[in-house]
């Protein structure tokens, strides 16, 4: 019996002995910290293991019981880890943890983040403006500044930055979380936008719309490249538009989405020779409109679309008027089959493309293909976008009622029918003649963004202000970042 049990003890011994050569076969050469692009709350660690293992980072702020790590790396002997959402100027301490049977754990480091850059050090959120964090729901607002250096920033309840990437050559028109978790980014050159937007007469309304600037190619709102971002800062790959096509398409106009199978899809601006003495003009000129192309990450084109194709310009009443810019597409999305959905500013119309054969599908707002009561007629409405309610949503800019805000409505494609479903006007303060956005939050309050007043504000659904954020630039819209999209790259312990 004895020599039984010291023969079990013998073969449990050297089962440890072996298991515990195994697990501390392996050993942590190097630990090298950075902060790409100087970013403060944004910290790079890269580890040297001498064989592939698995690994990943516990870290805590200074005197914080609460304690994140990163998710555990593929096997390699060599692994870049980035610690994002840090704050700027403060202590954090760190572990290397080797994911083994028995974990091999590094000694405790410390290091301290970066000062803010001081751009980014504003007054964001105000104590004596609503200011209530929770209402936008343990989430971030994305916004993009299109002067130089171009930027996108992530600001959370508080009024903190929490996410930064730059671009130095280029402003950022716009960004929009993609289906894969990334940001697509419209970089655009340089153009001043500036925060007033005192209501006009409607004959002066008229007059900002046929403004000269339009007989351009670029206009307000366009872009010249395309990129994707992922939430490390990293730039997987970026396309300028005067290569695409053989440069046929050198601007984007307002708009850029990614589709599920990765094609990106952008809003161009297709121009049209056409003689006006048709239409009672003199000679030949150049008509400005609007377009779909869809590319591949390489800038490779899968197909277009051209509204000219599906307009009669010589039984148009108001071409003259609006040669230059005919229809003013601002906005791009998707519907629930697929389809394209875009906001047609001059027209306070939705159309719906078809994605295969480029016809019109239908007309949603004034004169279009659905009754509607004509109290929620939109106009020079943006951000076009099936809600979480299966709505279709808009922001509308109401540029003759002065009075902007989210509206939503529920489409029934059997009896035409548009049905009134969230109608939250903004104060007139907030009146925006141009830009903005409007989107349900998970917790469905609404992201409302009134641009040319430089606000952005979280509403319940009349339109009643609980957070408020004050920009220094005009944001072009504002989107909202989930706190879930951050799970690839930081868990709570």
């Amino acid at each position: 019996m004895r020599k039984r049990i010291k023969l079990v003890a013998g073969i449990i011994a050297i089962v440890a002995i072996v298991l515990f050569y195994i697990n501390r076969s392996v050993s942590i050469t190097s630990i090298e910290l950075s902060s790409p692009g100087n970013v403060a709350m944004n910290e790079a660690i890269k580890i040297v293991l001498d064989k592939e293992e698995k690994v990943y980072v516990r870290y805590w702020k200074d005197s914080s019981s609460e304690k994140l790590r990163t998710p555990l790396t593929e096997k390699a002997k060599e692994h870049d880890i980035r610690l994002l959402l840090l704050e700027p100027n403060t202590v954090y301490h760190f572990q290397v943890i080797v994911d083994k049977l028995f974990d091999i754990s590094s000694k405790e480091m410390t290091f301290r983040t970066r000062e803010q850059s001081p751009w980014l050090i504003h007054q964001w959120v105000r104590e004596d403006q609503p200011h209530d964090a929770a209402a936008l729901d343990n989430g971030m607002v994305m916004l993009c500044n299109a002067r130089l250096p171009g930027y996108i920033a992530m600001v959370d309840g508080k009024g903190a930055v929490r996410w930064y990437w730059q671009i130095d050559d280029i402003g950022v028109r716009a960004a929009t979380l993609t289906p894969r978790g990334t940001i697509l980014a419209m970089l655009r050159p340089p153009m001043r936008d500036v925060i007033d937007d005192t209501p006009k007469e409607e004959a002066d309304s008229l007059r900002q719309m046929e403004k000269p600037i339009r007989r351009g190619a670029l206009g307000f709102a366009g872009g010249t490249a395309v990129a994707e971002i992922d939430l490390t800062g990293k730039v997987l790959w970026r396309i300028n538009m005067d290569t695409v096509d053989g440069g046929k398409h050198k601007i984007i106009h307002h708009d850029v989405r990614m589709a599920d199978n990765g094609n990106i899809v952008v809003l161009t601006r297709n121009q049209k020779a056409f003689d006006m003495s048709k239409i009672g003009g003199s000679g030949i000129d150049t008509l400005g409109g609007d377009g779909i192309l869809v590319m591949d990450n390489k800038g490779n084109k899968i197909w277009e679309w051209d509204v000219w194709n599906e307009w009669d310009t010589e039984q148009d009443p108001f071409l003259k008027a609006f040669a230059y810019d005919r229809f003013h597409m601002n906005s791009l999305n998707f519907d629930k089959d697929s389809n394209y959905l875009v906001s047609v500013a001059i027209e306070d119309q939705i159309w719906k493309v078809n994605k295969e054969t480029g016809k019109i599908m239908w007309k949603l707002g004034k004169n279009g293909n659905f009754a509607m009561d004509s109290a929620y007629h939109f106009s020079f409405q943006h951000s076009v976008h099936i809600n979480p309610y299966g709505d279709l949503m808009v922001f509308d800019n109401s540029l003759w009622k002065k009075l902007s805000g989210a509206v939503s409505f529920q489409l029934d494609t059997v009896k035409w029918t548009a049905t009134p479903k969230i109608h939250a006007m903004l104060p007139p303060s907030k009146y925006t003649s141009r830009m903005g956005s409007a989107y349900v939050l998970p917790n469905e309050n609404l992201l409302q963004c009134s641009s040319k007043t430089g606000a952005v504000m979280v509403t319940d659904q009349k339109g009643k202000i609980l957070w408020q954020l004050n920009c220094y630039f005009v944001p072009y819209r504002a989107e909202y970042i989930p706190g879930t999209v951050w799970s690839r790259y930081l868990l709570k312990e």
